[in-house]
């Protein structure tokens, strides 16, 4: 397959591997409990496109949307009743058009631009999950020193929020799981298998289920993003590789990326969120933007159906007690500006420059009430300079890396964040995509030290614990005296670091 192309983006840099010895297993998988697929989805001949369709809560209404799509020249997929989505493949260019004319449908509109194809539908023919055999084929490393990992020399992310600390107090409850929502995790990996949950896990692509044995792992290797994000909230303590910020928790992976292109669909990332809802995740993290728009307007019926769509399912699982939280984006884009000009939307085809205004225009999921936005930092807890910021939108910040103006002290003097592979790797990246599991790491430590606590009660528990951060005098990073960003507000909220750097050493005290 093609490499991967989105948020996915916000890890920036290529990785610098490295391999340790392995030992694997597998955890064994529960039955699935997500929503029943429609048998009329399997037809022989796939659809042009896909759509989601918004409808009323109640029941009637939502079967008489149903017994309407395929008048308008529609097959259902499946059909999510507890909030209203119903997705959708048609053929038929003005399926959008007779879909919102039904009564009772509140939006509607298609989730790409170019056609569906075989391997981005739900069928896996196209998938190549990794082996045992491939995952054990690395080289030995030199063992840890009694109170680190082999490789934490160069974790100067976890000495940066004090989560090397924090784990000799508390490294995590048993009873807490992160739901990584990516390109799927390797749990063959040494550093994740003891931490793994199989049965919080799937393959959500194309908007329906799977939780088939290894259906959440990455087709291939170079699908790595999911799995450096697992290893960052949950890599064990447990003397092989790199350690986690919450090496005690469990971590779950929930696939989303299309085979065919890699990219992040609404429909699987709605279907993503309702699973870990009702799979007793406590927290997702969300290191990407859903395709293929990076900001969806409200204006525009498909883009209004997109964020109608993932709205509602991240808003179901809140209500369940789940915490989401997401990466801010690596375009240094200021979210509380009157203008941003998008040059690479739509992704999925040929991108077309627009002015757009993000206060109308949302990049989903991490402009969605409740959702925790997270900004990046670097070795000096400077904001990373790729970070996108706003006042009024970040809500905390976390070591994401800097390569270019922010380098460590540590063994490799490298400024990314060191964390798993597939195959039992190695890597460094840098991303807002590494900054946001750093603070869905430290938020399970919350939730392990405040088990009660709802999901608003632990977004204002993550708010409260961050170092409050104030704006830099000067943010000229290349030096050539003009600013690179420009950060509002003042310590204790502003636009850069929101409510302050996380801090995992206070969440377990």
């Amino acid at each position: 397959m093609p490499h991967l192309r989105s948020r996915r983006r916000l890890a920036l840099a290529v990785p610098v591997v490295l391999s340790l010895t392995a030992s694997l297993g597998f955890l064994p998988v529960a039955a699935s409990a997500a929503p029943q697929a429609e048998t009329s989805a399997q037809a022989v001949d796939a659809p042009n496109l896909a759509y989601v369709v918004n409808t009323k809560l109640d029941r009637r209404t939502i079967e008489a949307v149903k017994k309407a799509v395929p008048a308008a020249g529609g097959t259902v997929v499946i059909t999510y009743e507890k909030i209203g989505v119903i997705v959708v493949h048609s053929s038929n260019p003005d399926f959008g058009k007779e879909i919102r004319r039904v009564r009772g449908v509140q939006s509607a509109g298609a989730t790409r631009t170019t056609p569906l194809t075989a391997a981005g539908s739900t069928d896996e023919g196209s998938a190549q999950f990794l082996s045992k055999e491939q995952a054990a084929k690395v080289e030995s490393a030199s063992a840890a020193t009694p109170d680190s990992e082999p490789l934490e020399a160069d974790q100067w992310d976890l000495r940066a929020i004090g989560a090397d600390k924090a784990a000799k107090i508390n490294p995590g409850s048993r009873k807490v799981t992160v739901a990584v929502i990516d390109t799927g995790v390797d749990d063959t990996h040494p550093d994740l298998a003891p931490n793994f949950s199989a049965s919080q896990s799937a393959n959500c692509v194309g908007g329906v289920a799977d939780t088939s044995e290894g259906a959440w792992r990455p087709y291939t290797a170079d699908d790595y993003h999911g799995t450096h994000v697992a290893g960052e909230i949950a890599a064990a303590r447990n003397g092989i590789g790199v350690a986690g910020v919450a090496p005690g928790v469990k971590v779950s992976g929930i696939k989303v990326s299309d085979p065919d292109n890699g990219l992040f669909y609404p429909e699987s990332v709605v279907c993503a969120f309702v699973f870990a809802a009702d799979h007793g995740v406590e927290i997702t993290n969300n290191s990407y933007y859903v395709d293929p728009w990076l900001y969806n307007c409200m204006d525009d019926p498909d883009q209004r159906a997109i964020v109608d769509a993932v709205n509602r399912a991240q808003l179901y699982a809140q209500h369940k007690g789940l915490l989401n939280v997401a990466s801010a984006g690596n375009s240094n884009h200021d979210l509380d500006s009157d203008a941003i000009v998008d040059d690479s939307s739509p992704d999925d085809s040929t991108p077309v420059e627009r002015t757009i205004d993000p206060h109308e225009c949302f990049d989903v999921p991490t402009q969605l009430p409740g959702v925790v936005t997270v900004s990046a930092t670097g070795v000096q807890n400077l904001k990373s300079y790729y970070s996108t910021y706003g006042k009024g939108v970040i809500d905390v910040a976390a070591p994401g890396g800097d390569r270019l103006y922010q380098i460590p002290d540590t063994p490799s003097k490298n400024g990314r964040i060191l964390s798993t592979m597939p195959n039992g790797q190695y890597a460094f990246l840098q991303g807002t995509s590494m900054a946001s599991p750093h603070a869905a790491g430290v938020a399970a430590l919350l939730k392990s030290t405040h088990p009660k606590a709802t999901s608003a009660q632990l977004q204002a528990l993550l708010k409260a614990q961050a170092d409050a951060t104030a704006c830099p005098e000067s943010y000229d990073q290349d030096g050539n005296g003009t600013q690179d960003a420009v950060c509002k507000g003042g310590k204790h909220v502003n636009g850069f670091y929101g409510h302050g750097i996380v801090n995992a050493l206070r969440a377990v005290k």
